[in-house]
């Protein structure tokens, strides 16, 4: 087994049955990272979510499958209210094109549907990019299923994957 803070086998390795949030929460446990998963109503949009999960819209964390120009992807991980900035994203991997997949694609990516990506658990290991505003907070984020979140501890996460922190976003 390799080590589990490199990202290089997740949960989703070791049994292909397991699935969603199972996933999810063995990745966090091989990477000694405490999440919790709770259970969900469907939102319409960022403020009810937020509302529903009883935190600020800048607390919930959209995690992107960014695919690059050589065929593999990255993660970003972009707070409420904000959006990637393409030209800082770009600027920061060092290549002139990035772009978001099809559903099709980014569910082939990472195992999981869209509205439900988080890089833990996913089937195929991507750098993860996080926005520096996330830092110093617990966030709630996709829990590879729909109709849950997982918190996790911004820096925590930040660590356990070993993530680039940076400006990589803008406010929408």
């Amino acid at each position: 087994m390799q080590n589990p803070s490199s990202g290089a086998e997740s949960g989703a390795d070791s049994d292909a049955r397991v699935v969603g949030r199972e996933r999810v929460l063995q990745d966090a446990a091989a990477r000694n990272l405490e999440v919790r998963i709770i259970e969900r109503p469907a939102a319409r949009s960022l403020h009810e979510a937020a509302s529903l999960l009883g935190i600020e819209p800048s607390g919930i964390v959209k995690t992107l499958v960014v695919k690059r120009s050589s065929g593999d992807f990255l993660f970003a991980l972009v707070p409420g209210g904000r959006k990637i900035s393409w030209p800082k994203l770009r600027a920061l991997v060092g290549v002139n094109k990035l772009q978001l997949p099809d559903a099709a694609l980014a569910l082939e990516a990472t195992g999981y549907e869209r509205g439900t990506i988080t890089p833990l658990g996913s089937t195929q290991a991507w750098p993860v990019y996080a926005d520096v505003t996330l830092q110093g907070q617990e966030v709630a984020m996709g829990a590879g299923e729909h109709g849950y979140s997982a918190f996790v501890d911004a820096d925590a996460l930040i660590r356990a994957f070993d993530a680039t922190v940076a400006d990589l976003t803008d406010p929408e």
